[in-house]
């Protein structure tokens, strides 16, 4: 398409390329308007109209990349003015996706239902050979080939609308509506893989936030708005993953939520976080975690007795499932054991400052009235596993209850292994209590009627009891009994598993209560034996009890009262503010459409206003920072040689002169401290050694002698027990060997068996691994073979692309080559165009010279034959100087002794003595050949000497009238008076050679006449 078409121009372009059934080339001309100016300068009426073609096109070419740059670039355009024109663009490409889906569902299912030719036959021999070899149904295959391509193409569609619309304030709405219907399309096409991918990259999306805050429209999650979008939409993951059975991706989601509630001002709603601790529960469950299984099925029960509006029948199952939940943990199992850090982080998943306990976790259910609700069968297993306590029958009356109530079709099949082992916990805690030594053979009698706990079992679960410090227990194989330990004088931690499941249910007390109690018994003996002695005075004990009694009936009706009048007030508050809400949700309409109008014209004008500030605020923060770090260079420099103390915060109003002087007060300072600190230490180290030798003198003596006897005391007792120990203990290690030895061969046959039966165990888990192995290792096969493919495709259509851009490149080069050349051949022939006007005017100036040489030539040879054959004639004499006549002028000299007169504007300071000469033909000669050789024509040059000599000025400038007169008076004393006719100017007649005019006729005096 040519560059300067019209958007119009272009849809009505692709819409015959359409028609003709070339879609590519419609699909190519609108991809190559999105890169026209005029793209991004239309208004949004004519481009969505485009963009849904557009879209139409990519959906059914498969253009996921493509249709994912048009999107880019239109939100780009349209996400300053018009949000709801892009929502319409993206749930416009998501319908076309899902509805090519449907349609290849129903292709899929027809050839399915047509592809059968003989409707007798239920195979064919070729279906029965396919079905061999590949191992798929027709269904599979045809799904593969018909339905798959779409679903990915679906799949790519949301993730494509999800990078278009993820962090933008203006699109939050529309992407939180994509999320939910990416988290229905892997639920309902059970795409487990493209689910944690999903949730991965909303994961990655929230995270960037922080990374996009300083961008116009970036994402603020301190708005309560903003924040619930982000809580429904990780409650809708968190609801997927559950029901995909990702429960994995269920504790992430649970992080998640929990991450945000944490960040939100208010509290969230209570229906809210009755959903988060219901799929709590299913998820701890999953994991095996009863303990913390039950603390979510009790906070969710708090919650939901709060709400409310709950059927007795609703309230009756759910308290059955908080007090099973608590039954199920096992006695004396603690989250200490899990690790500290897992510990807390799944406290603060449910809410709790601390760790739960089971006692109490049942303590509070007893609390909410649970056990009344529960059904009949849960109350009986609680008083058997709780109240009652009878261990030898214990299995026997319990086994057959908890076939009932965990039957499969009840909801408390799931808690069957976890209430077993509960019960086998509490029977062994009980056990504890009554005998110090039990047969292996009498505890399997106990347990046999517990389905699936035989020796092997109970043994290995007592060890991990023992391994858990829930249970003190040794097994002794050679005499196949179990010694329940009962240490007087062993150090026990009061909260530790084994304490606080021996005192649970304790029927007498062990001896080791007795050794760590006796201090405390004695106290309570003593205590009771002062109240015999000195009894308090007689009081009326029944009246005393009656007066209480009342005071706690009143108590108990005035706060009834006070309860059933907080509650009207709270529903009276709840009615008004449900009605304010609403009022106040009209008003925010109609304030939100006012002010999005308002904004949308204060945005119009101020963007321009908005872009030059941003560039004027990021040149000053770039000058800013450039200084900054030179002077925090600086100064990390001086400190890392100088160890300049210098704050980070007034590094700003630092100069390299300020860092140095600082450098330097704070080496003179801290030179000051050190010498005087090093004085006080010492003058007060020495006073205290002093005070210590004069004090300790008179007792070395003394200190020494007992020291030796402690010394020999200590050391002698050390000795003796050291003796006794070693020869108990070797008498023991013998006694040990004898009695082990006779069980060695016993050991050996024991352990022979159990190998036997783990390497079978063995060799069947390697022959299914190696199954395993091979299946995914063809899988990867497969999966890397595509994957080549792919990239070949990929970098074919890269290096095509590649070159191009490489032709493109070099038309251009060659273009602006051509036309440097033009301009550099332009340019060349102007230079030469100019020499050659330089050249000739050149020759012409020195034609010129040349002339003016040759003529001043002449004029000088002419002026010398003149001189040659002009006779010297005898001057007369002359007469007496009259008054009224001027002194005649001196004869010319010869035109060898002539010397150019000066400048008039310029007289020399001599001027006034030389004598005054007057003008005559050839006089300045050789001044006009001085001038000539300056390259200035003669002409030009006699014409303006000429014009500046004035009569009498020949000889030098002028002086004042003094000095003329004394040069008159000089003149006419050294030589006779000349007449003025010998300075006239000779008259025009007939020229002699060199063109001037002889004198032919000189004017003289009547006297001169007369005397001659």
């Amino acid at each position: 398409m040519a560059p300067f078409t019209k958007p119009e121009a272009a849809l009505k372009q692709a819409e015959g390329l359409v028609s003709v059934g070339q879609a590519h080339a419609a699909l190519q001309s609108l991809t190559e308007m999105f890169s026209s100016k005029k793209f991004r300068t239309a208004s949004l009426a004519v481009l969505e109209p485009i963009l849904l073609r557009f879209i139409e096109l990519c959906v059914d070419l498969r253009k996921g990349r493509t249709a994912k740059e048009g999107l880019m670039q239109y939100k780009n355009i349209a996400q300053n003015s018009n949000v709801g024109s892009i929502e319409i663009v993206i749930q416009k490409f998501l319908q076309l996706a899902d509805a090519k889906v449907q349609e290849a569902q129903e292709k899929a299912d027809k050839a399915v239902a047509v592809d059968v030719d003989d409707l007798e036959a239920s195979e064919t021999p070729e279906s029965i050979l396919l079905g061999a070899v590949s191992g798929d149904q027709s269904k599979d295959r045809t799904d593969r080939a018909l339905v798959t391509p779409w679903l990915k193409f679906l799949w790519e569609s949301y993730r494509t609308s999800l990078e278009t619309l993820k962090n933008n304030a203006r699109l939050e709405a529309i992407y939180q509506q994509v999320a939910q219907q990416a988290f229905r399309f892997c639920l309902k096409y059970q795409r487990k893989v493209e689910f944690r991918r999903l949730c991965e990259t909303l994961r990655l999306h929230l995270a960037n936030v922080a990374k996009y805050a300083h961008q116009t429209h970036a994402i603020n999650l301190s708005e309560p708005e903003t924040l619930q979008h982000h809580l429904d939409t990780r409650f809708a993951q968190l609801n997927t993953s559950v029901e995909l059975e990702l429960w994995q991706e269920a504790f992430r989601s649970v992080e998640d939520i929990h991450n945000l509630l944490t960040m939100a001002k208010k509290t969230p709603r209570p229906a809210m976080m009755a959903n988060y601790y219901q799929h709590l529960t299913k998820i701890f469950l999953m994991s095996g975690n009863s303990l913390y299984h039950a603390a979510a099925w009790g906070r969710y029960y708090a919650i939901v007795t709060s709400i409310g509006g709950k059927s007795n029948e609703e309230m009756s199952r759910l308290a059955g499932q908080v007090l099973v939940s608590a039954l199920a943990v096992p006695v004396g199992q603690q989250s200490e054991g899990e690790g500290r850090g897992k510990t807390t982080r799944l406290a603060a998943l449910l809410g709790l400052t601390k760790a739960p306990t089971r006692a109490g976790l049942l303590k509070d259910a007893l609390s909410r009235d649970v056990l009344r609700l529960s059904p009949e069968p849960i109350k009986t297993l609680y008083n058997l596993l709780e109240v009652s306590f009878d261990p030898l029958t214990l299995c026997a009356s319990t086994a057959p209850m908890l076939a009932t109530l965990c039957a499969s079709d009840t909801p408390y099949a799931g808690y069957r292994p976890l209430l077993t082992r509960a019960l086998l916990s509490r029977l062994l805690a009980q056990l504890s209590q009554i005998y110090s030594t039990l047969q292996l053979s009498a505890l399997v009698d106990l347990v046999k009627p517990l389905d699936g706990f035989g020796a092997e079992q109970i043994e290995a679960y007592l060890m991990g009891c023992a391994r858990r410090c829930e249970l003190r227990v040794r097994v002794d194989h050679a005499s196949g009994t179990i010694a329940f330990a009962d240490e007087a004088f062993t150090h026990v931690d009061d909260s530790s598993p084994v304490l606080t499941s021996a005192q649970e249910a304790a029927v007498q007390p062990s001896a080791g209560d007795v050794v760590r109690t006796r201090l405390s018994t004695l106290a309570y003996s003593l205590h009771d034996a002062l109240r015999v002695i000195e009894s308090p005075p007689e009081t009326d004990m029944e009246a005393l009890q009656n007066a209480k009694f009342g005071e706690l009936v009143a108590a108990a009706n005035a706060e009834r009262h006070a309860l059933a009048l907080r509650r009207a007030i709270v529903a009276r508050r709840r009615e008004l503010l449900s009605e304010l809400s609403v009022r106040k949700e009209k008003e925010e309409a109609s304030r939100r459409a006012e002010m999005s109008r308002v904004k949308k014209e204060m945005d119009e004008r101020k963007e321009k206003e908005e872009a030059r500030r941003r560039e004027l605020e990021r040149a000053r923060k770039e000058i800013e920072s450039i200084r900054t770090e030179e002077t925090k260079k600086l100064a990390q420099d001086l400190i890392k040689r100088s160890g300049l103390k210098v704050s980070v915060d007034d590094m700003e109003d630092l100069s390299k002169d300020r860092l140095m002087r600082l450098q330097v007060e704070q080496i003179e300072k801290e030179k000051r401290d050190m010498s005087e600190r090093l004085r006080v230490v010492a003058k007060r180290v020495d006073h205290i050694e002093r005070a210590y030798r004069k004090e300790e003198r008179p007792l070395l003596a003394q200190d020494y002698a007992e020291q030796q006897a402690v010394d020999l005391a200590t050391f002698e007792a050390l000795q003796k027990a050291r003796i006794e120990n070693s020869l108990a203990a070797h008498a023991e290690a013998l006694a040990a060997k004898k009695r082990l030895s006779r069980m060695l061969s016993d050991f050996s046959s024991y352990k022979s068996t159990i190998m036997a039966a783990r390497q079978e165990q063995y060799q069947k888990k390697l022959v299914v691994a190696q199954e395993k192995i091979q299946a995914e290792k063809e899988k990867r096969i497969s999966a890397f073979i595509a994957e080549k493919e792919a990239e070949r495709l990929a970098r074919e259509e890269a290096e095509a692309a590649a070159r191009a851009a490489e032709e493109e490149r070099q038309r251009q080069e060659a273009e602006l080559r051509a036309k440097e050349e033009a301009e550099a051949a332009r340019k060349r022939e102007e230079e030469e165009r100019a020499a050659a006007a330089r050249r000739e005017r050149e020759l012409e100036r020195q034609a010129i010279i040349e002339e003016a040489k040759r003529k001043a030539q002449r004029e000088q040879e002419a002026e010398e034959r003149r001189a040659q054959r002009r006779i010297p004639e005898k001057q007369p004499p002359v007469a007496a100087a009259t008054p009224w006549r001027r002194s005649a002028a001196p004869p010319n000299p010869p035109i060898s002794s002539r010397t150019t007169p000066p400048r008039a504007e310029s007289p020399a300071p001599g001027a006034a003595a030389a004598t005054p000469q007057k003008y005559r033909p050839g006089m300045f000669n050789a001044q006009r050949t001085e001038r000539s050789e300056t390259s200035v024509p003669a002409s030009t040059l006699v014409s303006a000497t000429a014009s500046k000599i004035r009569p009498g000025e020949a000889g030098g400038a002028s002086g004042g009238w003094r000095q003329r007169e004394a040069e008159k008076a000089a003149l006419a004393s050294s030589r006779p008076t000349a007449s003025p006719a010998t300075n006239s100017v000779s008259l025009p007649g007939s020229k002699d050679d060199d063109g001037f005019e002889p004198a032919t006729r000189v004017w003289r005096s009547r006297r001169q006449q007369a005397q001659s």
